[in-house]
C-alpha cells in the first residue's frame, strides 16, 4: 500500500456492460494505459471490462520496490471479485506481466475463468543478465527501464524510467510458479505474441502452447509489433482476434 498519488493516465478503469465479463491486465513496471485502448474496444462489444492498477504500479519505482508478486496477485483477485458479482462468464487477458498473471489466473481459479488470452507473456525469462542482479547482494537498487518497446513512431507507454532490482526478484517466482500451473490450466486459450518483441523472448509463446494443459490452443503471431502490442500497430487486430475468441466461448 502507498499514500503515493497515481501517475495520470495510471488510474484503474471499469466499464459496465453485459453479463460476460473481461479482466484487462497491464505488465511490469507499466499502468493502464497500455490496456486502456484494448478495454475500450472489449467494452465496445458489450462486455463488461475491469483494468486493475496493479499494486506497486503507476506510483513510483519506490513503491514497487515494496511491493511483492503476492499484492500483484491480490490485485487480480480483487478485479475478478467485482467481476463476479455481475458477470456469469469471466474471462481474462493481460499484456507481459500481465499476460503471465493471466494464465496464473486461469490455474488458480480454474473455476471462475472461461477463457485466457496471454499477450506477450512469459513463463520463462532466460536472462543471464536479470539472473545476475536477482539474488546480488551488491546489486544496484535499480536498473534502467523496459517501457515503449513499440514500433510505430510517435507512440510512448507510461512505465517507470528505472526497474527496481527487488522487483525483479518478485517476477522470478512469479514466472516460476506460473510456468509449474500451466498444466492445471483447462480453458480455452489464445496466445497473442509479436514476432519481434525485445522484452519477452517470442520463443515463450510456443513454450506456453506446449506445456499447457487446454485442449483448446490457439497460437496468434503479430507481424508489426513490438512487445507493448497493445499500443502498437497491430493493436485493433488485437481486439478484433479477443472479441472472436469471447464470442466463439461466451456465445455473443
Amino acid at each position: 500500500m502507498t499514500d503515493e498519488p497515481i501517475l495520470a493516465g495510471a488510474e484503474p478503469f471499469f466499464y459496465p456492460g453485459n453479463d460476460i465479463g473481461v479482466l484487462v491486465c497491464h505488465g511490469f513496471t507499466g499502468t493502464t494505459q497500455s490496456m486502456r485502448p484494448l478495454g475500450q474496444q472489449l467494452a465496445a462489444a458489450g462486455y463488461t471490462v475491469i483494468g486493475p492498477r496493479l499494486a506497486g504500479h503507476g506510483v513510483s519505482p519506490q513503491a514497487m520496490a515494496k511491493t511483492p508478486a503476492s499484492d500483484w496477485i491480490a490485485s487480480v483477485d480483487e478485479a475478478l471479485t467485482t467481476l463476479r458479482k455481475t458477470c456469469s462468464q469471466i474471462f481474462m487477458t493481460g499484456l507481459s506481466m500481465g499476460g503471465t498473471l493471466t494464465l496464473y489466473t486461469a490455474a488458480k481459479h480454474a473455476d471462475v475463468i472461461k477463457g485466457a488470452i496471454p499477450i506477450n507473456g512469459t513463463v520463462l525469462i532466460n536472462s543471464p543478465d536479470l539472473a545476475g542482479l536477482a539474488l546480488d547482494p551488491a546489486a544496484p537498487e535499480t536498473v534502467p527501464g523496459i517501457g515503449s518497446d513499440i514500433k510505430a513512431p510517435g507512440v510512448t507507454e507510461l512505465a517507470y524510467s528505472e526497474v527496481p532490482v527487488a522487483a525483479i526478484r518478485q517476477i522470478y517466482s512469479l514466472v516460476g510458479a506460473t510456468r509449474d500451473l500451466l498444466p492445471r490450466i483447462q480453458c480455452p486459450t489464445l496466445v497473442i505474441q509479436s514476432r519481434q518483441d525485445h522484452v519477452v523472448e517470442p520463443s515463450n509463446a510456443p513454450r506456453i502452447v506446449r506445456l499447457i494443459g487446454a485442449k483448446r490452443v490457439e497460437l496468434l503471431w503479430l507481424d508489426d509489433s513490438y512487445h507493448v502490442a497493445t499500443l502498437d500497430n497491430d493493436k485493433d487486430l488485437i481486439a478484433q482476434h479477443c472479441v472472436a475468441f469471447i464470442r466463439s466461448i461466451a456465445g455473443r
